[in-house]
């Protein structure tokens, strides 16, 4: 049979089949950021082989490999920093180093047994090295799944940020060394993606009978609530809080019901936005400083609160699918260090809420949640890798009842109103050049 023209847009792989996922035109699963590329892969290592991985650093923010279980949950995860580069090379995301450097190849170790020691989830670990990632084959299972994932490319790079995906190359019990397609096939990548549906889309009977039970809770506008219930999610943390109100903590069990394939470099803290309480969702937080790196900076430079953070309009769990996201770069923040972002739907928007503005806008989709409540959406925000003197980084929020008192400054607060009630309270006048 004729090969034809691959139907799904972005770079692929035989080893790397899945993906990319990301925003629109991209594959939408498990509520991508649409500032990332992220490619799966799900394998076999033959028994008595090694594998490894070669690659190059990409022009971006971010990039880490994390391995799974079925279910989503996360296993391990190696961030960039912690990639040893190749005698000659320049790991790009180290302090002080040129990141337009030629020389940038990687090589990392996939090893198929459990991770030995805990990991510390959403921390800089400042001057650690990793030379492998574990993969372990679950009890259930041979398949071995994997994530790459890039954030931020330079502006004008490609989905992989002018790296390339990183290449696989098995060595055989026998000593024989595969590469591209042959590696491919002793490693059975061709296998189907063995998931957790419920980490992809919940079922929507199932989401039926969640928006009833948060309805008994908190009213007629639940899971929604006035003013909105913040709750930080992770893997100690079920992801149906917002629903039930369970927001009780585990810091020492690993719960598997939260998780979405999740990033262990970020953390998470997200609510409900209704329009039943306003058409437009308003908030005036305090900007976390990051690293400037989409116009091609040419020295990485360490410093400030995160790596990374983020903004996304999501629809409901029956969907999965992001609406848009906006990156920490893309927000507009004054010279006190604050920003204002305005949510509602396009027909919604004010004539103010533009960059040019001085402010940020998230759409609403019209279908809402996708499912069950058009006027519905879900308000995420990530925080990746905080510094360890930034104290009001998420990973350092264990109780729900601390998340407002742990942001501080950087805190979500905001207001519902009216279209023409931001257009009075928030002037604007663009100078003509």
């Amino acid at each position: 049979m004729k090969a034809g023209k691959d139907p799904l847009p972005g770079p692929r792989s035989c080893f790397w089949r899945y993906g990319p996922s990301s925003g629109d035109p991209y594959i939408h699963i498990a509520y991508p950021d649409a500032a990332t590329f992220c490619w799966g892969a799900v394998f076999t290592v033959p028994q008595g082989a090694r594998l490894h991985l070669e690659g190059r650093y990409p022009r971006a923010r971010y990039m880490s490999l994390i391995s799974y279980d079925f279910k989503g949950a996360p296993l391990d995860a190696v961030a960039d920093d912690l990639f040893q580069p190749l005698a000659g090379s320049t790991n790009l995301f180290i302090g002080g180093h040129d990141r337009s450097s030629p020389r940038r190849s990687y090589r990392i170790e996939v090893v198929n047994a459990e991770r030995p020691t805990p990991m510390r989830w959403g921390v800089h670990l400042k001057g650690e090295t990793r030379d492998r990632i574990h993969a372990p084959q679950q009890a259930d299972s041979t398949r071995q799944p994997l994530q790459y994932r890039i954030h931020a490319r330079d502006r004008n790079t490609d989905e992989t940020a002018n790296a390339g995906l990183p290449e696989p190359v098995l060595t055989l019990a026998d000593g024989r060394v595969l590469r591209g397609a042959e590696a491919c096939g002793a490693l059975r990548t061709a296998q189907p993606l063995q998931a957790d549906l419920g980490a992809l889309a919940f079922p929507r009977e199932a989401l039926g009978r969640l928006i009833e039970q948060a309805r008994q809770k908190f009213g007629p506008n639940g899971p929604a609530t006035f003013p909105p219930t913040w709750t930080k999610t992770s893997q100690e943390t079920s992801r149906f809080a917002l629903y039930t109100g369970d927001f009780k903590v585990e810091p020492d069990v690993r719960r598997r019901d939260g998780v979405f394939y999740a990033n262990l470099d970020n953390q998470y803290v997200c609510t409900f936005i209704s329009r039943t309480f306003g058409e437009v969702w308003v908030m005036r937080p305090k900007a976390p400083a990051t690293p400037k790196t989409f116009n091609g900076d040419a020295v990485w430079r360490d410093g400030g609160d995160l790596r990374y953070w983020s903004w996304c309009s999501n629809q409901g769990f029956g969907t999965a699918r992001v609406n848009a996201c906006l990156f920490d770069e893309e927000v507009p923040v004054d010279a006190q260090g604050w920003y204002t972002l305005v949510m509602s739907r396009a027909a919604d928007r004010p004539r103010n809420a533009i960059p040019e503005c001085g402010v940020a806008w998230l759409p609403m989709a019209d279908v809402g949640d996708g499912t069950h409540d058009a006027d519905l959406s879900i308000l995420p925000m990530r925080q990746m890798l905080g510094a360890g003197d930034f104290k009001h980084a998420l990973q350092g929020i264990q109780k729900q009842e601390d998340i407002e008192s742990g942001m501080g400054p950087y805190f979500p607060r905001g207001r519902y109103m009216s279209v023409s009630a931001f257009e009075t309270a928030r002037p604007c006048l663009i100078e003509k050049r």
